[in-house]
Formats: C-alpha cells, sequence, structure tokens
C-alpha cells in the first residue's frame, strides 16, 4: 500500500469551485486552449456530474503547499475530435492516479493541471475531486499544446517518467522509463492510437517547489476570470471580442467567414489548414491558420503574423464563445485574436520546444507580441 503522508496544505486555504465556477471555466479554458485541449463542454458535463455526485472540487495556490508535496500531473492525449466522438468514461484520470500511487509508493499531495485548454482544464478536477485532492492553481502551457514534452515542466528539466496511462476500456499502461521527453511523447503516442485515440495519462510525481518555479502560476484563476467577464459581456450586451482582448492585452487580428477547411487524422494528431474571407473591417482580405490540434500559424494574405507559442485564438463572432478545432465548419462567422504568452514560452529552452521550428516552421522565426506598453 502507498504510504500515508501528512497533510501539506491548510484546508482553509482551499478554494471550492461552485457550478458557476465550472460555467466560466468552460469558456476561459476554451479560448486559452487555442482551438485544442479537448471539447471543454464536454468535459463540463462530465465534471458537473462529478460535482452533482457530491465530490468536491478544490482549487490551491501554489504558494500554500509545503515545498516537499508530491504532486501529479494528468491530462488527456489524443485527437480533439475523437473525444467528441467517442465519450470518455469518467474514471480514467483517477486509475492513473491509483496506478501512480502503486508504482511509486507514494500517496500524492495534489493535482496539477497538464495544459489549461480545453477539457484538460477540467480532467485534473476531475481526478482530484475523486481522490479527495486539490487542484494547484497553475498548469504547465498557459494553452494547450499537441505533444506532453511541451510542458513547462518537461521543458525546464522534469523527467515525466514513470506515467501512467490509461484508457476507457480499463487498460493501463506503464512507461517506466523514457530516454527523453521526446521518445516518451512518440511511445504514448503510439500507444493511445492503439486504443482508440484517446485517453488519460499521469507523469511522474514533482515536488511543489519545482512546480512553483516553472509552472504557468494562477490558470484557474485566469481561465474562470476570463470565461466570466465573457458571460456578462453577452449578459449586459457588450462585445465579447473585446472584452476578452482587454482582460488578456490581446490583438483583435482577423475577422472572416470559413470559405475552406482541411482538416485530417495523422499520427494521433488533428492535423490541417482553415482558410478564411475577411468582412466587415478586413473586406477584401483573406487569411489562414495552419493546425495540430491547436492553432499554430496565422496568416494574412500570404504573410505570417502570429505564431505559436504566442496565442491565436478563435472565437464566434457574435457570441465570444471559443470554437475548437475539431468544431470547425464551412461558413462560420468567427474572430481571430492574438495574445502573447507567458515569459516561460519565450525563452531560447522553451523556443526550441514549442517554437515554430518544433511544430516543421523552420523558416518562420518566432517574432513575439508586444506586451501593454511596447511597441509593435
Amino acid at each position: 500500500m502507498p504510504e500515508a503522508r501528512e497533510l501539506s496544505y491548510d484546508p482553509a486555504d482551499l478554494w471550492e469551485l461552485t457550478p458557476e465556477d465550472l460555467e466560466a471555466l468552460e469558456v476561459g479554458a476554451g479560448i486559452l486552449g487555442t482551438g485544442g485541449g479537448g471539447n471543454p463542454y464536454q468535459g463540463k458535463l462530465l465534471t458537473r456530474e462529478v460535482m452533482r455526485a457530491g465530490h468536491k472540487m478544490t482549487i490551491l495556490a501554489t504558494d500554500k503547499i509545503a515545498d516537499e508535496a508530491l504532486c501529479m500531473s494528468i491530462g488527456g492525449i489524443g485527437a480533439p475530435v475523437v473525444g467528441t466522438e467517442r465519450i470518455r468514461e469518467g474514471r480514467e484520470g483517477y486509475r492513473c492516479l491509483q496506478g501512480m500511487e502503486e508504482l511509486t509508493g507514494r500517496k500524492m499531495d495534489a493535482i496539477v493541471c497538464e495544459e489549461i485548454g480545453g477539457a484538460n482544464s477540467m480532467n485534473p478536477l476531475v481526478t482530484a475531486a475523486l481522490g479527495g485532492l486539490p487542484v494547484l492553481d497553475c498548469d504547465g502551457m498557459g494553452r494547450a499544446f499537441p505533444e506532453m514534452q511541451m510542458t513547462t515542466f518537461s521543458i525546464y528539466g522534469h523527467s515525466s517518467t514513470p506515467s501512467v496511462m490509461c484508457d476507457l476500456h480499463g487498460n493501463r499502461v506503464v512507461f517506466q522509463h523514457a530516454v527523453s521527453e521526446v521518445f516518451h511523447e512518440r511511445m504514448a503516442r503510439a500507444c493511445v492510437v492503439s486504443q482508440g485515440g484517446a485517453a488519460m495519462l499521469a507523469t511522474a510525481p514533482m515536488q511543489a517547489s519545482f512546480v512553483r518555479q516553472n509552472a504557468i502560476p494562477s490558470s484557474y484563476t485566469q481561465a474562470i476570470r476570463l470565461g466570466r467577464a465573457v458571460l456578462d459581456a453577452r449578459r449586459n450586451g457588450d462585445d465579447p471580442v473585446a472584452t476578452v482582448c482587454a482582460l488578456e492585452n490581446g490583438r483583435h487580428v482577423f475577422t472572416g467567414k470559413v470559405t475552406d477547411l482541411k482538416r485530417h487524422l495523422r499520427g494521433g494528431f488533428a492535423v490541417g489548414e482553415l482558410e478564411l474571407a475577411g468582412f466587415d473591417a478586413f473586406q477584401g482580405e483573406t487569411a489562414g491558420i495552419d493546425i495540430q490540434n491547436e492553432f499554430l500559424i496565422f496568416r494574412r494574405d500570404g504573410q505570417v503574423e502570429v505564431t505559436v507559442p504566442d496565442l491565436i485564438i478563435v472565437l464566434d463572432v457574435d457570441t465570444g464563445y471559443p470554437i475548437t478545432t475539431e468544431m470547425l465548419r464551412y461558413g462560420q462567422r468567427i474572430a481571430v485574436l492574438a495574445v502573447p504568452c507567458h515569459d516561460l514560452l519565450r525563452s531560447a529552452r522553451a523556443l526550441a520546444v514549442v517554437g515554430p521550428a518544433a511544430f516543421g516552421y523552420a523558416e518562420i522565426p518566432f517574432t513575439p507580441l508586444p506586451r501593454p506598453g511596447q511597441a509593435a
């Protein structure tokens, strides 16, 4: 049996989520997901049912947990379109937690979100609630990325094996050791394809002191605040697109209609291209977005304007609600926003893993979006 541990935080510091928080998180995490991370609506439905069953979902600030506390990161792996077509069983993440505790012989103190984008913001909440643990207010991306080695945890030195992968059939796979984070991603990706294209994966535990230093901070606070702002804008008749730009220091870079969409599964990813014809202030212009689970490259009239790791966000032009890559359709009227990523993703070390070249765009340099007060 795993070794019991003393409580590594004060229960008075926990923030218990409400159903209203989940509604806001669905919208905010969908926006931060840059098109990926899994369908946030489906994630919300599962999370809400777990909450209705009496399980508490709690968030804990990263500075409110002991340095030596053990934290397990978890997230979904696979192509988002598969998650839309095949509903999760719901306890995959909890089986990962059980498997990790059996594997290490240690009880976990908290759960960490692998990526705050989309349904992957919800998956840690379900796992933690079923296990009676809090989720730390942070994540490893500040957005969504398609590959596991693209977390700040891996970028800044954490070895993610041993890891545990569980699918909806009840299968459990342990990756005992990988010689690199890239090899871990390759092996896990091959395995998830054989499982039907979607599973949950928990990576090796981290000490809270490491998480505090290398995670994107306050991710749940940010996502819920953002979602609330959009919902309030809708109720008050304000412009939700402008609301998102103001709150996230973003720019509204295009408004257009989807005129073509190429999207297919390849190697466990949803890849493709989106083409747009502008209207309103962008009448007569064209734009395109390259996709690999998430929105990677934005071009206007053939010229690159925004690239990963900065956030390319697609919203419904009327509602301000996020549109994930698997929900794109011909004829949709969308707004494209560009939001600066966190500084942890802008270092040379990070850009080698999450910059344009890491996705096959060696010819495209990363030109960071300006921060407030900086010249464009």
